[in-house]
């Protein structure tokens, strides 16, 4: 397999590939390689943090209703603490975990099935399930996801009653997770949802059926009638091939190219219509020959979660303290756990605007250098940047306290010759101009020219 695709499948399932990795596993045929990552992904090693204290609050309440409002306070108190430790965790695993692909599944599906939660148990709870399922059968995912206790709460399942249904989670449900706008009815709405009326789940987020409150008459769905379950109306969706030509679209918008090939899709649709096998999906994505089509190198924006893992995994960053890494995501426009809405992040150009542009640029040389750039040679003085450091660094420094592990960089670089750091660190081709800017950079040490790639507009790719 060529060196430059490997380094394109890493930064696609991953956040790229240390030179030390890539000689490893550069004699390996592409097939070796992807069924490495699927093996290695096989595993699921759920991500928490410590909740016992709230749990031990759990078990002398019986129910929600019954808690006091210092109880409740106190159980917000600590949430809000735990949420940051799960955030800064989940960054932590993104940039060494040894199931990539799952990880990287992981970090798509949650911005799918788009959901958020103010109690640490239910939101660990719901990232787990996405972890779990997230290489696995797509109609038993979407059934899990239905009765998590996050979800039941954030589109209120929870309040939908036979006599009072709540449309929420029965629209979204079509809208975005599973058919897209467009392909379905009002009346498919309102049917659906009181297929899904008795949705509930107690304080420790178990999820419960409330039978007194399902609507057991017969609804009519899809040109289907029946005394229907939420699992039979999720059974009727997967019947669609539409559903399946959904999700290919939103993976090989993720995974391949905003520009969306109908052909390639198509083809994906074929595959995983069969049996909704996520796995074997990627399989088929991974190892077909489109995927490594030049046009599609370096041709996606990186996501702020894709950028601050990437910076890390190649020069590992420690924080000394947690809600810096917050802090960082909520400038660069991504704070895992904190979704924008139902329908998530929007991706592509819409990660770039002239504010998150300039601390991208900026970001590597003041978490990994205090904010210094070496200088151009003398005679080149007009850079690719024209912001002021010190007035940088005055308005950002503050905020970041990091400590830089530039040994782990030292040893896997090792083998790596300077001038050939750039396709090392760089996904998409160098323009003319960022050329004559190398060309014209003082070249003092493979770690002062990694940050000054990092450095570059064009970083910003993958």
């Amino acid at each position: 397999m060529k060196i430059r695709h490997i380094q394109h499948l890493y930064r696609r399932v991953g956040f790229g590939i240390l030179p030390a990795t890539l000689q490893e596993i550069s004699t390996q045929s592409k097939s070796q390689i992807v069924d490495n990552l699927i093996t290695t992904s096989k595993k699921s090693t759920i991500l928490e943090v410590d909740i016992s204290e709230i749990r031990n609050i759990f078990g002398g309440i019986k129910s929600a209703s019954k808690m006091d409002a210092d109880t409740r306070r106190k159980l917000q108190k600590i949430s809000r603490k735990k949420q940051v430790e799960l955030n800064v965790s989940w960054i932590n695993r993104l940039t060494n975990s040894s199931e990539l692909l799952r990880e990287k599944m992981t970090l798509f599906w949650a911005n799918h099935f788009v959901c958020e939660d103010n109690s640490i148990v239910y939101i660990q709870q719901f990232n787990n399930t996405l972890r779990t399922h997230a290489l696995g059968n797509f109609g038993d995912f979407v059934k899990a996801i239905s009765k998590e206790a996050a979800m039941t709460k954030y589109l209120n399942t929870k309040q939908n009653r036979k006599l009072k249904p709540n449309e929420n989670f029965a629209r979204e449900l079509m809208e975005l997770f599973t058919l897209g706008e467009g392909h379905y009815t009002e009346e498919d709405i309102k049917e659906s949802a009181r297929a899904f009326t008795g949705y509930s789940h107690n304080l420790r987020g178990v999820f419960i059926f409330r039978k007194r409150q399902h609507d057991y008459t017969e609804k009519t769905f899809f040109g289907k009638t029946g005394n229907f379950t939420g699992d039979d109306i999720i059974d009727i969706i997967l019947k669609k091939p539409q559903c399946a030509k959904y999700i290919c679209t939103k993976l090989y918008r993720y995974f391949v190219n905003d520009v969306v090939s109908e052909d390639h899709v198509n083809a994906m649709t074929d595959v995983f219509y069969k049996d909704y096998n996520i796995e074997n999906l990627m399989r088929f994505v991974l190892t077909s020959n489109w995927f490594y089509d030049e046009k599609h190198i370096g041709s996606k924006i990186k996501s702020p979660i894709e950028f601050l893992v990437g910076l890390k995994h190649t020069v590992p960053i420690t924080f000394k303290t947690k809600k810096q890494v917050l802090q960082i995501q909520r400038l660069l426009g991504q704070t895992l756990l904190d979704p924008p809405n139902v329908a998530g992040w929007k991706g592509g150009r819409n990660w770039i605007d002239s504010n998150t542009i300039v601390l991208r640029l900026k970001l590597p040389s003041l978490l990994l250098n205090n904010a210094y750039i070496s200088n151009i040679k003398t005679g080149n003085e007009d850079a690719i940047m024209d912001i002021k450091k010190q007035q940088f660094k005055k308005k950002y420094g503050k905020r970041f306290n990091t400590e830089t592990n530039w040994d782990y960089f030292k040893k896997h670089f090792k083998s790596v010759a300077l001038q050939d750091m750039d396709s090392h660190i760089l996904a998409c081709s160098i323009n003319d101009e960022t050329k004559v800017y190398l060309e014209a950079l003082a070249k003092v040490s493979k770690q002062e020219y990694c940050i000054q790639l990092m450095s570059l507009p064009e970083y910003q790719m993958c």
